[in-house]
């Protein structure tokens, strides 16, 4: 680690308050390409260094069909903390300090959470006047909602976690995932730092 690198990560340390919770925005060629799982270690094990206690990874897909490959190559990431895994047709809540979603986009997520509320509603169990957001989030198969989302390599999100990340701070980066160095975390957590966060107010 460079003498650059060390000012950073003091500089970091020494700031505002760090994201308790970060997501990153990747696509399923950077994690299938040449050393893409291994970078995906590093940004993990940078992340709960830096005192994330959660960090939940969106992996937008080319083709469906590639959701068992990935399983199985992220079955092989050496991960510092626990890690939850879900697709497209995964209802399981994820609540591991790891949460992957392998194409699992927002609207599918909420318009699930809607639909049970709404067969819920249907069969009594839940009276449609009292209903509260908190009845949604309840559903979400990711609960946490992210103080920072990382996207690298261009300015373009998907829909992942459009409910959650509604006051979340977006950081986008021109580096591409298999570039994407300590130091461009560490500009991340700086940026977010130099933030006023208003939370919709």
């Amino acid at each position: 680690m460079g003498l650059y690198d060390r000012y950073l990560a003091a500089r970091v340390r020494r700031g505002p308050e760090l994201p308790g919770t970060v997501a990153l925005v990747i696509s399923e060629t950077d994690l299938l390409a040449s050393g893409g799982t291994g970078q995906l270690e590093s940004v993990l094990r940078w992340a709960f260094r830096f005192e994330a206690e959660r960090v939940v990874v969106y992996v937008s897909l080319d083709d469906e069909a590639s959701v068992e490959r990935l399983r199985d190559v992220l079955d092989r990431v050496d991960s510092p903390r626990p890690m939850a895994v879900r697709a497209t047709g995964d209802s399981r809540r994820a609540e591991t300090p790891v949460q992957v979603s392998l194409g699992l986009g927002g609207k599918h997520e909420f318009a699930t959470a809607v639909r049970e509320i709404a067969e819920a509603v249907d069969a009594g169990e839940l009276d449609a006047a009292a209903l509260t957001a908190e009845h949604i989030e309840r559903r979400l198969v990711f609960p946490a909602d992210p103080d920072l989302v990382v996207k690298t390599g261009a300015e373009r999100l998907s829909d992942f976690m459009i409910w959650q990340s509604v006051y979340a701070e977006l950081y986008f980066t021109d580096v591409n995932w298999g570039r994407f160095r300590r130091r461009d975390y560490l500009r991340a957590l700086r940026d977010y730092q130099t933030r006023q966060r208003r939370f919709g107010r």
